[in-house]
């Protein structure tokens, strides 16, 4: 080992498992992933674990990262940014070989020993997409959350409607427009978004934090709608509109085999008007603008249906560690899926540990949980 960075005195048995926490990255969640590493950085357990921020800038290199929480904030407007700071981070990509190391220019490299868990906290394309978990699992590293294909059905809102479906749980009526054909017949497709009802949400199939979703309530409206998801994703999903309430319920990995377990669930009312819906803008720059409600006010036995569907739409597509299930309850106390995001947002405010915190759960015991999930799990098949 290098003389450069003090290693524990005690054995590689007794030291105290390292966690690499890794956020930014190349999507256009990037600010959103670093504000979820500043929550965690300040609640992870030092006592516990020892810690390696690292960084990944929005053209794909991984940096050493301040261990600096306020850093890593949304503050004032400010949206956090991950840069190059000369130190690159390198994971060797060999079976058994979970070494971090670090490259900066003139220097030999430095190590900052094993890598025991991957906390990725990456949202969106290459991050929650499956690609990342896929790297991981050739590099034989443990990592919280799901695993290639949960994370890659999950990331495509159209497999996912797919999958859900097939295993009868309940979704809204949709369309999906794939790369083009828009283009090639903009009437054809009015008139199949036409026949879902009005309104309807067009969204990107491949993004998250409301990313580039208008909701439409005029066909006038669809094409620069379309336009606006495409700026994220050549592929499109537009959404039957459902009138009802928006509920969420967050889901944690069961230990030992066990099932997964259904916090109480939350409500999100947008208070402000000149918010649509839960768009980006209401999610982290407005918090005035909305509501935050846990439990949700909601019968005992529509409490127990959600509970329940979240469950089952995390096993639907095989998540792992945390999800978060968002459901419509309609007036007529019908509970419909609308989607699972497996890296929900995670900071201390954000929804998922919100319904945790009120189910008995803190959120740093939260995060002491799902890491004791991701090292009891091995990495290929399970």
């Amino acid at each position: 080992m290098s003389s450069q960075i003090p290693q524990p005195a005690a054995s590689a048995a007794a030291r105290k498992p390292r966690v690499l926490l890794l956020f930014g990255g190349r999507s256009g969640e990037h600010a959103i992933s670093a504000a979820t590493a500043a929550g965690v950085l300040r609640a992870i357990d030092r006592e516990k674990y020892d810690v390696v921020p690292v960084g990944i800038t929005r053209t794909g290199q991984w940096v050493l990262a301040a261990d600096e929480p306020e850093r890593w904030e949304i503050s004032g407007g400010r949206l956090p940014e991950v840069t190059a700071t000369g130190g690159e981070v390198i994971l060797p990509l060999a079976t058994g070989q979970r070494e971090l190391r670090v490259l900066e220019p003139g220097e030999l490299p430095r190590e900052l020993g094993e890598v025991d868990v991957v906390f990725p906290l990456l949202h969106g394309p290459f991050g929650e997409d499956g690609t990342l978990q896929g790297m991981l699992e050739l590099a034989d590293v443990r990592y919280v959350g799901a695993g290639v294909l949960a994370s890659a059905v999950g990331m495509d809102k159209h497999f996912m409607k797919l999958v859900l479906a097939g295993q009868g749980l309940p979704i809204a009526p949709y369309t999906v427009i794939r790369p083009g054909e828009w283009e090639r017949n903009p009437q054809a497709w009015t008139q199949t978004v036409e026949s879902l009802g009005l309104p309807v949400f067009v969204k990107p199939a491949r993004a998250g934090s409301s990313l580039g979703i208008t909701k439409v309530d005029d066909l006038a409206d669809l094409p620069a709608a379309i336009a606006e998801a495409a700026r994220h994703d050549p592929k499109i999903v537009v959404e039957a509109g459902v009138f009802g309430r928006e509920i969420e319920c967050a889901v944690l990995g069961g230990r030992g085999g066990a099932r997964a377990r259904a916090s109480l669930p939350g409500e999100i009312v947008v208070t402000d008007d000149k918010h649509g819906f839960y768009d980006f803008e209401a999610k982290y720059l407005d918090e005035a603008g909305v509501q935050l409600s846990c439990p949700a006010d909601l019968p005992q036995d529509v409490i127990d249906e959600v509970r329940e569907l979240a469950v089952r739409t995390f096993e639907a597509v095989g998540a792992e560690g945390l999800s978060r299930v968002d459901v419509f309850v309609t007036t007529d106390g019908q509970v419909v899926v609308n989607e699972i995001n497996t890296m929900p947002g995670f900071t201390p405010f954000s929804m998922y540990p919100r319904m945790w915190q009120a189910s008995g759960l803190p959120y740093p015991e939260l995060i002491d949980e799902l890491i004791r999930l991701a090292l009891e799990r091995p990495t290929g098949l399970r």
